[in-house]
């Protein structure tokens, strides 16, 4: 008779494990094989941030973290005491069952309330005016506080959309910088079909992936304003497009790719703009009742006062506020109203520049200059000291032949901005000796159109 195999004490063993380690309860973790009454028991001493970072865990974890039960928990626990917070629903909500409302619910209702909370902490600040520009000074304190930031959604002709996240910032006085550079992930110029620019907030209290909350500030269409895109500077790598005011395409030279594309947003209604429309409508401004003014219309405008920056993706150039400036009836002419901020025959106004005009640009790991280009930074405030027309845009030097000045010895320059309702034209001569830029004239145009709409006048 054949003898039997003997049988190994250790395979045997070793073989059972292999058996437990196939069978679907051994692939579950200890927390997983709990009842679900216990894990929520569990997650209910979690707070927010732990909450949003365990409902990226698994699909049992996401519905356990999700739980309308451990939301309106937390909502009770974290807004009881904040009237302001407390007054809008948690009252109305505290006696409603938890099944009435969907899954989620709560969550939502959490995250929502934390942000109006923010909004109505930071938001304050933004009552502190500046005498120089008439607009909120904490401007950027707030948005920072508010932890925003801003996305460019590039859809191509096909369909396929590109979201980044933006690669820097400047802020100066009354504007912010925002640029993109995406490599690969851009298509080409000729290939952009739309940009959307969105406001970006993520509470502080959470994990990355928490949610966010957009808001859609310009969505622009390639194929209108390519009509009237200029190409307003360039250097030995790239041409810089202004395809509006504010929005400018850094495009590769010779090549259809694009290296940059930089927006600059004006300070005025910022925030707002930023944080409080919705992710496919932007924030639309109350209307608000022209001021009254009870001067003769056969005096024109008067009391106004402008402030003006200079400046790069760098530094700052020049910064200046001028008031009392005034245009009588009489000097009104061809539709527009002309306020003299400087004149080139008073000396004393004339202003140095503290640095060439120039705009620096890096993309990725390539840098370089473009002359004689630079940002303007212009508010311009009504004789109520409110904001009455803003602008921020890059803006080009061109060369111009003028007849030989007494005063300065050097090239003279001419920065020509124009929109359907206001036009700016400042004159600067480099001087060769001290290689310096100078300021010798700035005249601000605003359409009568534009005035007359503001405070319903008829000049």
């Amino acid at each position: 008779m054949a003898a039997s195999k003997a049988v190994v004490p250790g395979r045997a063993l070793r073989t059972s494990k292999r058996t437990d380690k196939s069978s679907p309860a051994s692939t579950q973790s200890f927390m997983e094989r709990l009842p679900s009454e216990i894990l929520i028991k569990i997650l209910s001493y979690l707070d927010a941030s732990t909450l949003c970072c365990i409902n990226h865990i698994n699909k049992i974890f996401y519905q356990l973290a999700n739980s309308n039960a451990l939301w309106r928990k937390l909502y009770i626990a974290d807004f009881s005491k904040n009237k302001k917070c407390m007054d809008k629903s948690l009252l109305r909500m505290a006696t409603m069952e938890v099944q009435d409302r969907p899954e989620g619910y709560y969550k939502r209702l959490y995250f929502k309330t934390v942000a109006e909370c923010d909004m109505i902490k930071w938001t304050r600040r933004l009552g502190l005016i500046s005498i120089h520009t008439g607009l909120p000074s904490q401007t950027e304190w707030v948005l920072r506080n508010l932890n925003v930031t801003w996305e460019l959604t590039v859809m191509d002709r096909s369909g396929r959309k590109s979201t980044l996240e933006q690669s820097r910032s400047q802020f100066t006085e009354t504007s912010v910088t925002l640029c993109w550079s995406g490599g690969d992930r851009l298509p080409d110029y000729q290939q952009i079909s739309t940009l959307q620019l969105y406001g970006v907030r993520r509470l502080a209290c959470v994990s990355p992936k928490s949610p966010v909350c957009r808001s859609l500030m310009e969505k622009l269409d390639m194929q209108t304003l390519t009509k009237n895109m200029q190409v307003i500077g360039q250097d030995r790598l790239v041409q810089l497009k202004l395809l509006q005011p504010g929005i400018i395409i850094g495009v590769w030279r010779d090549q259809c790719s694009v290296a940059f594309i930089m927006f600059t947003l004006h300070f005025h209604k910022l925030v707002e703009r930023s944080t409080q429309g919705s992710s496919v409508c932007s924030y639309v401004e109350p209307v608000v009742q022209p001021p009254f003014c009870d001067i003769d219309p056969e005096y024109g405008l008067h009391g106004y006062q402008l402030h003006i920056v200079l400046h790069n993706t760098v530094c700052e150039l020049m910064s200046g506020s001028f008031s009392q400036l005034f245009c009588r009836r009489t000097q009104i002419s061809d539709g527009l109203i002309q306020l003299t901020v400087i004149s080139s025959t008073n000396l004393s106004q004339h202003t140095s520049l503290s640095g060439d005009i120039t705009l620096p640009w890096c993309c990725e790991a390539l840098q370089g200059t473009v002359e004689n280009c630079c940002i303007m930074s212009l508010t311009l405030l009504d004789e109520f000291r409110k904001p009455f027309k803003c602008v921020t845009s890059p803006v080009s030097a061109e060369l111009e032949r003028t007849p030989v000045c007494y005063d300065y010895d050097g090239e003279h320059y001419l920065i020509h901005y124009q929109d359907s309702d206001i036009q700016v034209k400042m004159r600067l001569v480099k001087m060769n000796e001290q290689k310096q830029f100078i300021l010798i004239s700035l005249v601000v145009y605003v359409s009568v159109c534009y005035v007359n709409k503001y405070f319903s006048r008829d000049y």
